[in-house]
């Protein structure tokens, strides 16, 4: 049993930093990994069968996060998207100490605006540094459809931070999410 927690334990600093990419909310990030690992030892009896340990947690990370979407779109809640939050809102209103400051802020409202398919395999990619396979397995796509989603997410990230762009003040989303919810693992 404690070899299974170890191996838990080895990923949970890459799923919370996901998560809270995604959420952009320490609070909701940690709760959503949470699920992530509640739901991953409610079936550890499939452990034995999983060859990614990494990729798998992930994919429940990003099924636990759709389940959110989904229940949040049926009540009529809000739930943060990427970037939005008081904790980014209170750091964005003060000034930045060093231009540097200035451009990791302006990175994150930018990978905020990202339309959701771009911005998670652009998380996924370039932040956890997966592979392109890992990462179509974990969103049930082609590897073809990740390398276009790719491209396009860096193409206009490359276009709104160097070539500057009218960001949202909230840096959520301007288009809205068009996610449907996937297969469960």
């Amino acid at each position: 049993m404690r070899r299974r927690e170890e191996i838990i334990e080895r990923y949970i600093v890459d799923l919370r930093r996901y998560a809270r990419a995604l959420l952009g909310s320490a609070g909701e990030a940690d709760e959503l990994v949470q699920e992530c690992l509640l739901r991953a030892l409610a079936r550890q009896h499939f452990w034995t069968r999983i060859r990614d340990m990494r990729a798998y947690l992930f994919a429940i990370l990003h099924n636990a996060y759709i389940d959110r979407l989904t229940i949040t779109r049926r009540h009529g809640t809000s739930v943060a998207l990427g970037g939005g939050g008081d904790e980014t809102q209170s750091r964005l209103a003060q000034p930045p100490g060093q231009l540097l400051s200035l451009e990791l802020d302006d990175v994150v409202r930018a990978i905020a605006a990202l339309p959701f398919e771009q911005r998670e395999v652009v998380l996924l990619v370039g932040l956890e540094g997966m592979s392109y396979r890992a990462v179509a397995d974990i969103l049930e796509v082609p590897v073809g459809t990740v390398m276009s989603r790719l491209s396009r997410g860096r193409a206009a990230l490359h276009r709104m931070v160097e070539e500057g762009w009218d960001a949202p003040p909230t840096g959520r989303p301007t288009a809205p999410l068009n996610v449907s919810p996937t297969r469960r693992i």
